[in-house]
């Protein structure tokens, strides 16, 4: 069986609890069980990891080199400047889909350029908690 990780970064542990109207009230917990789900009934063994630390992210990346198929990661903030979580992603060859919630292009300006998304195969925003259940659609064909 493929295994794949969902990478969540910084306050992504707070949906369903903050800006309601952008990520709406249902909580991490339930959203990060329908995930596991969702993977278990297309094939795929997942794990999910959230961290509100940078290096954590990266060191996950690094640690997962040998044990993912395939990555869905929402970087949340971290998606418009780390550098750093960009060059983790680059240094390990399986595919990286980048997932967002909200539609990052119709929000703040500062949202509109995603520094990792080069380094990914694809990007899916827009679509709330669906934007997880699309990008790991996405990593079946491709793992």
């Amino acid at each position: 069986m493929k295994k794949i990780l969902v990478l969540l970064g910084p306050n992504l542990n707070m949906v369903g609890i903050r800006e309601k109207g952008i990520y709406g009230n249902e909580s991490a917990d339930s959203i990060s069980d329908q995930i596991m789900e969702y993977a278990k009934n297309i094939g795929f063994s997942a794990d999910i990891y959230q961290s509100n630390h940078e290096g954590d992210l990266i060191d996950k990346i690094h640690f997962g080199k040998d044990i993912y198929d395939g990555v869905v990661i929402n970087a949340g903030a971290l998606t418009h400047y780390s550098y750093a979580l960009r060059d983790a992603i680059a240094s390990i060859k399986i595919p990286f889909v980048e997932v967002h919630m909200s539609n990052i292009h119709a929000r703040e300006e500062f949202r509109h350029t995603s520094v990792i998304s080069p380094v990914c195969v694809g990007q899916i925003a827009g679509f709330g908690k669906n934007s997880y259940f699309l990008a790991i659609s996405a990593l079946k064909e491709l793992v």
